[in-house]
């Protein structure tokens, strides 16, 4: 079985499918009539003695309106979101794209009238909501929507800000995925010339090969040098946007609007990220450690992801479905029969090619009740922990579909969105962790686990400073690509320490990861870090209570976008706010780290 491609065809045959036409058709039809409903009967119900069981009707009416637009806007985004991120030489489906893009925008308006509106509601919003019915279903979408309206410009600038984005930070992000997709490199690999889309290039940091981690390493960073003005350039004007509408939108900074859609406060991060820098010591024992079994001084960034021990095993697709599936079976054989069905069924798009985004992600799709998945499968047991990571998402799209959640309840925060992820790929290595067949395995299984975490807790506070840091420079004005690239290396010397060699580091860690290069996805770092503590101290739960956990954890899962994290957590008895918890979750890996020294 080679690493597979993905099928579409059961949302769109393709793009010349006459539904999409009137989907898309459809989209502007149900702008229109939407508008007419807000001119004729939300605006008038601001300055009516409407009742509140009236007021409800209105609010049932536009909650389902909205979640049936969703469904089908979705539908459309999803599959020419994937087709590009598999295939970005695609013109024609750029150019559909570019022109959905454009049909949305009225929407897009009328979601920023509608939400404004909700917030001049005051308190009849609540008293509404308590009559049976949409509204009462969707309480907390609507009262967080109306509560986030405070951070609003006017009418006319926000659909000013919704117009320009499509030549802006649409724009920016656009040409950061075709600049970094679509580039080739010639590069020797056992023994022959190859040519390789980048993505391939910077998998083989995890190669078992020293040299050729070296040489990818090198001609990486001549290929970043290269690149480094377009992509600064794409982060400057994404940045400098969202600097501005954070500022006109009353926003405290960047970090505040982040904050409001991971469902976290302040209070809860500083009190994550202080147990997070205390671990800092604990990592760089095991980077150390690790110079030291690899025969280096100190460790090179080109060797931060290598292989330990020398039975560097490579698995076939085949392997990694087979070990996967095994392994989630003894945790839940619904989370199996999930996956199987996501291997069969052509969910996963694994195949490296070019063209192909880098990276992995995995995408809900409501409209038929499914996920697709996208990864770069190249073999290497990192890669089959993605696979297992990815599938953790389709689970948690699978438990909001099972439970019959709308689109409006299931707008998950991104903290809470990694929490199913990081399970499976917890399930996965804790099983394999039992019963090494050697020390050797053992040591393999043990790198492999702490090099996960290091990167969501290490590598994660690097990004986040980093991000920090270009955040505030931009207001004083553009950032030169060097600066860029030194900031992100003084994150990396505050985080990483004397962990690896100071010479040899990575400043161009900022140019293809492409969260930085979302304007709606500022800080998409640190719910990563969240996720993963969070993840650990559930699982810690399980262990504790066996099968009896699995339904409130479906449960939970379920529910991701019906409340706050702190009031998803206390379900479990977890005081996020309390940085004893994050501190117990770390402390989980120090007996790890400490028999990796060991062997």
């Amino acid at each position: 079985m080679t690493p597979t491609r993905w099928d579409l065809s059961n949302i769109y045959t393709g793009l010349d499918d006459p539904q999409l036409v009137e989907d898309i058709n459809y989209i502007k039809t149900i702008a229109a009539e939407l508008t007419a409903i807000y001119e004729t009967k939300l605006e008038p119900a601001l300055s009516s003695d409407i009742s509140d069981e009236a007021l409800s009707q209105l609010l049932n009416q536009i909650v389902d309106t909205r979640n049936t637009v969703s469904l089908v806007g979705n539908k459309i985004g999803a599959f020419l979101g994937a087709t590009l991120s598999v295939d970005s030489f695609n013109k024609t489906a750029e150019q559909l794209y570019s022109k959905v893009q454009i049909e949305m925008l009225p929407l897009g308006n009328l979601s920023n009238r509608i939400s404004a509106w909700l917030g001049k509601l005051g308190d009849r919003l609540p008293k509404a909501l308590q009559y049976p019915g949409s509204a009462h279903e969707h309480s907390f979408a609507l009262l967080e929507e109306a509560e986030q309206s405070r951070y609003m410009m006017s009418e006319a600038e926000e659909e000013l800000a919704n117009e320009l984005s499509l030549s802006a930070s649409s724009a920016w992000d656009n040409l950061q995925g075709v600049l970094t997709s679509q580039k080739s490199v010639e590069f020797e690999l056992d023994g022959k010339m190859q040519t390789l889309p980048l993505p391939a290039l910077i998998n083989l940091r995890s190669h078992p090969d020293a040299d050729t981690r070296e040489r990818a390493y090198k001609l990486e960073m001549q290929v970043f040098e290269e690149m480094k003005e377009p992509l600064a350039a794409c982060m400057n004007g994404i940045k400098g946007e969202v600097n501005v509408l954070n500022r006109r939108r009353g926003r405290q900074d960047a970090l505040h609007s982040a904050l409001d859609m991971a469902r976290i406060d302040r209070e809860t991060l500083d009190a994550m990220m202080g147990a997070m820098q205390d671990s800092l010591p604990m990592f760089r024992d095991y980077f150390r450690a690790k110079a030291k079994k690899l025969g280096h001084d100190k460790l090179p960034w080109w060797s931060l992801f290598a292989p330990v021990g020398s039975a560097n095993k490579t698995y076939s697709f085949t392997e990694a479905k087979e070990l996967i599936l095994e392994n989630f079976a003894k945790f839940s054989p619904e989370l199996a029969k999930l996956a199987q069905t996501a291997f069969e069924s052509n969910w996963i798009d694994a195949e490296q090619r070019a063209g192909k985004r880098g990276g992995a992600f995995c995408m809900g799709i409501p409209v038929v009740k499914e996920s697709r998945i996208m990864s770069n499968f190249d073999g290497s047991f990192d890669q089959v922990m993605t696979l297992a990571h990815e599938l953790g998402h389709a689970f948690h799209n699978y438990c909001i579909y099972q439970a019959g959640k709308t689109p409006f309840q299931s707008r998950t925060p991104m903290t809470l969105a990694e929490t199913a992820s990081i399970m499976c790929e917890t399930i996965v290595l804790t099983a394999l962790l039992k019963n090494p067949s050697s020390p050797e395995e053992e040591l393999i299984l043990l790198e492999t686990a702490i090099a996960s975490d290091a990167q969501t807790i290490v590598d994660i506070m690097s990004r986040y400073l980093f991000e920090m840091e270009v955040f505030i420079r931009r207001e004083k004005g553009t950032i030169p690509a060097d600066d860029i690239s030194e900031i992100m290396l003084q994150a990396q010397r505050d985080t990483y320490g004397d962990g690896i060699d100071p010479e040899v580091m990575n400043k161009y860690a900022w140019t293809w990861k492409p969260h930085y290069y979302s304007a709606h996805l500022s800080f998409y770092n640190f719910p990563y870090a969240f996720g993963t503590l969070f993840g650990k101290g559930l699982y810690a739960i399980y262990l504790e209570k066996g099968d009896a956990f699995l339904e409130d954890y479906k449960a939970l899962l379920a529910s991701t976008g019906e409340a706050n994290a702190a009031d998803l957590a206390a379900r479990f008895g977890i005081n996020i706010r309390d940085k004893a918890f994050w501190k117990s979750s770390l402390d989980t890996l120090k007996p790890m780290i400490e028999r990796y020294i060991a062997l």
